[in-house]
């Protein structure tokens, strides 16, 4: 029996650029992340990293851009794959999904940033390809979102209804406390 694998997406340094992508909810969302890591390579458990190599020249995420890199305690180790990706999805364009299936893991846990792009299209994607997501709630977070007609909605709000969207029907939401614990 395969131990369900972690997921990591797009912690990157460039989404730390707030004049960038402006107002963030969930500040602990790295530290809630870093502590589901670690809790995953004690257990000798497989971690797969995503990040967004983005095509357009001036977004922080550029490969050519130093926001493109890993933030610190997110840089994968020994033999933790990362993935380069330029869509929301961490399984197209990419080895992932065959490298989940070569290894027989049927059950992923995931967490990252933006709850409601990447996260989120990533996590249905996964359910949609038959693999059994929990999404590590607390390990996420988002930026405000508007509309062309200037409405504005929170990340805070953004954040919860995307996790709300993805439970019971893509994925089971936990805490990283709820995940560790078993």
């Amino acid at each position: 029996m395969s131990h369900p694998a972690l997921i990591l997406i797009d912690w990157q340094q460039g989404f730390d650029d707030l004049n960038y992508w402006g107002n963030r909810n969930n500040p602990n969302a790295e530290a809630n992340g870093e502590k589901l890591l670690a809790y995953w390579r004690a257990q000798g458990w497989p971690v797969f990293h995503a990040k967004h190599d983005s095509i357009e020249p001036q977004s922080r995420l550029h490969p050519e851009h130093t926001g493109n890199a890993f933030k610190p305690g997110f840089e994968p180790v020994g033999d933790e794959p990362a993935y380069g990706k330029n869509v929301n999805s961490a399984l197209i364009g990419t080895e992932l999904e065959a490298d989940l299936r070569v290894q027989g893991i049927s059950k992923l846990v995931l967490c990252g940033i933006t709850t409601d792009h990447c996260v989120n299209t990533t996590t249905r994607m996964a359910a949609n390809l038959g693999f059994d997501a929990t999404i590590a709630a607390d390990a996420c977070a988002t930026f405000d979102r508007s509309l062309p007609d200037g409405r504005v909605f929170p990340a805070d709000l953004v954040h919860d209804v995307a996790l709300a969207s993805l439970n019971g029907e893509f994925a089971a939401v936990k805490t990283v406390n709820e995940i560790v614990a078993g």
